[in-house]
């Protein structure tokens, strides 16, 4: 999935994926060939008529002919599938764009795929393991850190938390708040 974390400065493209899941097909809409599409990216916009996508594990290259919004996300056709059974083919199977054609993000802020798999280390060079995961909650995102021994720390995403990150080194550098690392190790 595509979305985007504001981190402090530091960039690269190095392991990048080629493609990036923007949205999953649900089911076909009405007769003309529409599909109701589940959005996972956070810039639905770039999802406009004449945009290429790529549909399924093939990555089935399709051009975009219509959009429009839907409650639950947006109802795309597509050139050349003008039936409801056309677009069924496409049934639960995500849409793609490539790594190349997604929007740059500001200074400091990144993409999911570009943290995940980072060390993860404290300012005083202790490696705390790797970040795994990333959890959206209401009020700010939390690292996923997995330690060798297969333990887990939980890493709010808030100023003063996350120090550094250097994607070129495939680091980031954090200032534990007291007592984490004890409430972490009181855990089964």
């Amino acid at each position: 999935m595509e979305r985007k974390s504001q981190r402090p400065a530091g960039s690269s493209d190095a392991g990048e994926p080629a493609f990036l899941a923007v949205g999953r097909f649900r089911r076909p809409h009405g007769v003309r060939g529409e599909a109701l599409v589940e959005i996972l990216t956070d810039f639905p916009e770039r999802l406009q008529p004449e945009t290429v996508v790529y549909a399924g594990e093939t990555r089935r290259r399709l051009v975009i002919r219509s959009r429009r919004s839907h409650n639950e996300g947006l109802l795309l056709s597509f050139v050349g599938l003008d039936t409801p059974e056309a677009v069924g083919q496409l049934r639960h199977q995500f849409l793609y764009v490539t790594a190349a054609d997604r929007p740059p993000l500001p200074e400091g802020e990144y993409y999911h795929h570009q943290l995940l798999g980072l060390a993860v280390q404290t300012e005083d060079g202790q490696r705390l393991g790797t970040l795994t995961d990333i959890l959206e909650t209401g009020a700010n995102d939390v690292y996923v850190v997995t330690s060798e021994r297969g333990g887990e720390v939980l890493l709010p995403v808030i100023p003063g938390v996350i120090l550094d990150v250097d994607l070129d080194a495939g680091t980031m550098r954090v200032h534990l708040p007291d007592g984490l690392l004890e409430q972490e190790a009181d855990q089964p």
